[in-house]
């Protein structure tokens, strides 16, 4: 169980704006076959979109702190995935798991209020696609 709390502890700061990386206490978990590919996989997707959670209501709400030097993120960061929100829309939000813009994308997300219930869905579906192809890869099942 205490694995579990690491995988989700991991996912969770690897979704906000902290440096951090889930992929490799989720590839541990599942080489070791402690738990369930499926539940190994639910966990670290729960974390990540509750992390992007964070991201969401921090750009909604905390928008004007947006050049403080204590802030993870630089406002050229902010404005180009501002940016490329904008563009595409909604359907950035598949970006969501990229490592550098992604994390990025769920703060625009939330500054140019994307409404809640279409961020959670879409980030959940990028997110957690994300993680069963890594499990997927992990397991060699591709």
């Amino acid at each position: 169980m205490l694995s579990l709390f690491g995988l989700f502890s991991a996912a969770f700061l690897a979704a906000t704006l902290i440096p951090a990386q889930s992929e490799a206490v989720l590839a541990g978990l599942l080489w070791t076959g402690s738990h369930p590919v499926w539940l190994v996989i639910l966990v670290a997707t729960a974390g990540n979109v509750l992390g992007s959670v964070v991201n969401w209501i921090f750009g909604r709400y905390l928008a004007h702190f947006a050049d403080r030097r204590w802030l993870p993120v630089s406002p050229k960061q902010i404005e180009r995935a501002s940016g490329w929100y904008r563009k595409w829309g909604f359907w950035s939000l598949l970006g969501s798991w990229l490592p550098i813009v992604g994390d990025p994308l769920t703060l625009a997300a939330g500054l140019l209020k994307e409404p809640f219930w279409r961020f959670v869905l879409i980030v959940t579906f990028a997110k957690g696609g994300r993680y069963i192809v890594l499990a997927m890869v992990t397991l060699n099942y591709v």
